[in-house]
């Protein structure tokens, strides 16, 4: 049974991790809470590095404490960036997030409640998406 997804405890959740971003060189914190079927939630944040190409982004970052923690369902994701555009999963993130689950339920925000949170779905953000099947 799929636990149904509280989009605001997520998003509370995601504005939390926010802060704890370490983005010194970008200054442009990203936080994301992700819902899994059994109704966990594991958080992450972008944490940049000197070396540029060695940063790791928020979505990236809650995949991976999901997958350490034993869990490969996502049901949901809530992605909060600076605005006062609302960004949206870099390439790398949405090919991670496609690993587990093409149709899944995208909420995307910024810092400022102005600005209305945007839903769509992760097929919508990359459609024809490359996947294991493709490997057979």
């Amino acid at each position: 049974m799929t636990t149904p997804i509280d989009w605001d405890e997520l998003t509370r959740r995601a504005f939390e991790v926010r802060e704890r971003a370490h983005a010194p060189y970008s200054h442009y914190h990203v936080g994301a809470a992700l819902m899994v079927a059994s109704g966990r939630v594991f958080v992450g944040c972008n944490v940049e590095n000197a070396s540029y190409g060695l940063s790791l982004c928020a979505e990236r970052s809650a995949i991976l404490q999901m997958v350490a923690a034993g869990e490969k369902d996502p049901i949901g994701i809530v992605v909060i960036t600076r605005g006062p555009i609302v960004g949206t999963p870099c390439g790398a993130c949405r090919q991670v997030l496609a690993e587990f689950a093409l149709d899944m339920p995208i909420r995307l925000a910024v810092e400022d409640p102005a600005v209305p949170a945007r839903m769509t779905s992760l097929s919508a953000l990359l459609p024809e998406a490359f996947r294991a099947e493709a490997l057979k």
